[in-house]
């Protein structure tokens, strides 16, 4: 059959499916039929042929069994595969659940987005009605309060003004629509920050819940929850567990014990258990980042005090990205308040999948089957056999690993989640936890522990006829196949949550082993200068030193022993010639010149007569 035809079928008999179960009065979704459908294809029992195509009447008879199944309300099987639907559509990883609430987010602001990057405003009234929607969106977008509350808005408007005025509108129009959708942003984040620095000084915050205290009273309380819902699942897991082993060891009471499923209400309570586990891890994690993130908190606020202090004006390049820092630590505080929520929601969506443990165990009736019969914890029963072990000497050609030698121990993946191969081969679908203290054995690179030495042994003598008998066994109760996590052996019934850690089966482990080498010294031949000087004063210091060689003078001497015995020389500088001047007093002295003239100034005569008179002294008179 060509692969759409068969996707066509199927989708058929699954919308027959849920019609059928809709006139008995029962919703199911079609995720649930889907996995039904293929569980009863699966169970040998029923006689389907996976390698031919259905005809009409294997369509008839499928569509029977999977009402059938669905309709049995008293059935601790059918509630754990419920149990196993619900969780695979309504959990995924931290980073999935918080970049889904950032898409519905995005996505109730889109259309208060687009009114403001869309807008073509011109006039005054328009351009007040499109600041007033800037506000909006800004309120919106943190969360920080309702955008219908007037004091809020107040607040929000006038912390908005101090960094983006009603006048640069102008400017933000002429933007294009990413920047417009980026300054927006930029926005809500520098005003959700100095809302917040006002609220811890306060002067404002009106409408601001106080995050970190909701958080800090939210998770213990959640936390506390959980681990009591753990605890009491657990409690009726070892009691479950102690009259299935008492039933193991007299196969009389097998057969008066059948009615109740006893093995199919303890798969339920384990698989409880184990999504109650996940869920406390996540809530563990939430818990970790709350503490980071207000030491975080408390030091940003620090800071931006400092900054500010008493100070009229602070330049922008220095409060913004603080006001930003604050805006995304009280987003992060939001994203652990959906997380926390999201959580305590599941785990309380889980409980009613319990329902029939009530229905079929009451107190009286547990009391009973536990007559004579001890109730052991997990941690119990691996004491129990701490001190065993596997001798690596009785397996030559098996591969068995141990904390000593192993690095990465802890972190390999145990096939049937940690249980005893073994012991659930054996006992047709018991339960026990394995203890890796005795030994895990490699087998075609997966990992198996055991819950004693000799279900060790006895394993390792013919693993693939346990691991058949197991593969058999899951076939019968599908819900074994997530509990177990037979994964690569059904592949077609993978759930969603876990497609993304199918790889982890592929661990590796990490071997420990004594060991030493030795190098040689040095490989390559010195590449040291030693002549090479950094410092500049040792430099300096040579150089004077060498200055001052060139005005010593080198000596040499010749005794009468070494007389005609070897060669002497001595280097000088060359002669030359010098001159020197000596200083000497002298001095020397001339008569002045005294010349007069007369007659000038005319006289009794008409024409002027001059007389020149020399009266200087003669040289040899001074």
């Amino acid at each position: 059959m060509p692969p759409t035809q068969a996707e066509s079928v199927i989708k058929n008999i699954i919308r027959e499916i849920g019609q059928e179960c809709a006139a008995h009065g029962e919703i199911v979704s079609e995720t649930l039929v889907a996995f039904m459908v293929k569980a009863v294809v699966l169970d040998p029992s029923n006689g389907f042929n996976t390698d031919r195509t259905l005809v009409k009447g294997d369509v008839q008879k499928l569509v029977k069994l999977c009402v059938t199944r669905l309709l049995d309300s008293k059935n601790p099987s059918l509630d754990t595969i419920k149990m196993q639907v619900y969780f695979d559509m309504n959990y995924t990883s931290r980073e999935e659940f918080l970049e889904e609430h950032h898409r519905v987010i995005e996505s109730r602001l889109s259309s208060v987005s687009r009114e403001i990057t869309d807008s073509r405003a011109c006039v005054r009234e328009e351009l007040e009605s499109l600041y007033r929607k800037i506000v909006s969106y800004v309120l919106l977008r943190s969360g920080l309060g309702s955008p219908t509350d007037i004091k809020i808005v107040r607040e929000a408007t006038a912390a908005l003004q101090s960094v983006f005025p009603q006048a640069e509108l102008g400017t933000f129009l002429t933007l294009s629509k990413k920047d417009r959708e980026r300054q927006l942003k930029e926005l809500t984040m520098i005003v959700t920050g100095i809302r917040l620095f006002n609220r811890d000084c306060g002067k404002g915050g009106e409408g601001i819940d106080d995050l970190p205290a909701i958080l800090q009273e939210a998770i213990p309380a959640t936390t506390q929850h959980v681990d009591s819902q753990l605890e009491v699942v657990q409690d009726q897991a070892y009691r479950y567990t102690a009259i299935l082993e008492k039933v193991a060891e007299n196969p009389l009471l097998s057969q008066e014990l059948q009615p109740y499923m006893l093995k199919e209400a303890l798969y339920n309570v384990r698989q409880y258990e184990f999504f109650l586990q996940i869920i406390l891890s996540d809530i563990i994690t939430c818990a970790q980042e709350v503490e980071m993130m207000i030491k975080q908190l408390g030091a940003q606020l620090e800071q931006l005090q400092f900054t500010v202090k008493s100070k009229t004006a602070v330049p922008t390049s220095q409060v913004f990205p603080i006001f930003i820092a604050l805006s995304n630590l009280w987003t992060s505080f939001q994203d652990e308040a959906v997380l926390i929520s999201i959580l305590s929601n599941l785990s309380t969506h889980l409980e009613p999948f319990l329902g029939t443990h009530e229905l079929f165990f009451p107190e009286k009736v547990m009391q009973a089957l536990l007559d004579g019969v001890t109730v052991k914890t997990d941690a119990c029963r691996m004491k129990e056999h701490m001190e065993e072990r596997v001798n690596l000497a009785d397996f030559r050609k098996l591969e068995w690993l141990f904390p000593e030698t192993t690095a990465n121990f802890d972190k390999l993946l145990i096939q049937y989640r940690g249980f005893c191969a073994y012991t659930f081969a054996t006992t047709d679908g018991l339960l026990l936890p394995g203890n890796p203290a005795i030994g895990i054995l490699k087998h075609k690179e997966k990992y198996y522990t055991f819950n004693t030495r000799d279900a060790a042994y006895s394993f390792a003598e013919n693993p693939e006829n346990y691991i058949d008998k197991i593969r058999e066994k899951a076939k019968k109760n599908a819900e074994l196949i997530q509990l177990l996590e037979l994964h690569q052996q059904f592949e077609t019934l993978i759930p969603n949550s876990q497609m993304k850690e199918v790889d982890k089966h592929y661990i590796k482990p990490i071997a420990k082993c004594e060991s030493s080498t030795q190098t040689d010294t040095h490989l390559l031949p010195p590449t040291i200068v030693r002549s090479y000087e950094w410092n500049e004063w040792e430099l300096r210091r040579k150089a004077i030193k060498l200055a001052n060689l060139r005005r010593k003078v080198t000596h040499s001497v010749q005794t009468d022993l070494s007389h005609m015995r070897r060669e002497n020389c001595s280097q000088v500088y060359p002669s030359k010639d010098a001159s020197t001047q000596s200083m000497r007093e002298a001095s020397s002295q001339v008569p002045r010149p005294q010349i007069y003239v007369a007659g000038f100034r005319g006289g009794h005569t008409k024409t002027t007569c001059e007389i020149k008179v020399n009266l200087t002294r003669a040289i040899d008179e001074t």
